[in-house]
């Protein structure tokens, strides 16, 4: 009977250390099953903010899908020439218009207007000093500065300015001659016009 009772007693304790056990175990699940609903639920909402902005990056790519099909469809740009060329330069590490660039990017404005279904092409440039990725966003900086000054001064349509960045890329003075570096910080423009 001591037997009985001392086999009872440890399958009393057995079953307590389960139950304690089974409580942790419980108390584990829970909060398992709470972190995984809030990240569910954070997922939900990442998922609903994607599909907004697919949404709006899809209606943006129909509307330029339109603007480029009307584009491809104009007709008489094949006959355009260039009707005015010029350039402006930059001091070091700089994008900043200078009085002097002020009165060439003037004569452009002007052209421009004399000229309304004209369009100008505008080209920055850098010399070689610093890295390339530098220079190619220098030379874009440089060509939104004319760009911008077309558009403050003469009230430009932007549809009718085109900027590229060139960088270092294709100097109009090699290294070795006098003030190189000088004559390749630079903005190119040409306007183009109906023959």
């Amino acid at each position: 009977m001591r037997n009985t009772m001392l086999s009872l007693a440890v399958l009393a304790l057995l079953l307590a250390g389960c139950g304690a056990k089974k409580g942790y175990v419980d108390e584990q699940i829970q909060l398992s099953e709470s972190k995984l609903n809030s990240q569910i639920s954070s997922l939900n909402d990442k998922t609903d903010s994607n599909a907004g902005e697919i949404s709006k990056l899809r209606t943006l790519a129909a509307e330029l899908s339109s603007k480029t099909m009307e584009l491809s469809e104009a007709s008489g740009f094949e006959n355009y020439q260039i009707i005015w060329s010029g350039e402006i330069k930059f001091d070091f590490d700089s994008w900043e218009i200078t009085p002097t660039a002020e009165g060439i990017l003037t004569e452009a404005g002007e052209v421009m207007e004399q000229n309304p279904s004209s369009l100008i092409e505008i080209t920055g440039h850098s010399d070689r000093t610093g890295a390339a990725k530098y220079n190619l966003m220098l030379g874009e900086k440089r060509a939104s500065s004319a760009k911008r000054f077309l558009a403050d001064r003469f009230g430009m349509s932007l549809y009718r300015m085109f900027v590229l960045s060139y960088g270092e890329e294709k100097p109009v003075a090699l290294p070795d001659e006098h003030q190189a570096a000088s004559k390749n910080r630079r903005v190119a423009m040409n306007v183009w016009g109906p023959q």
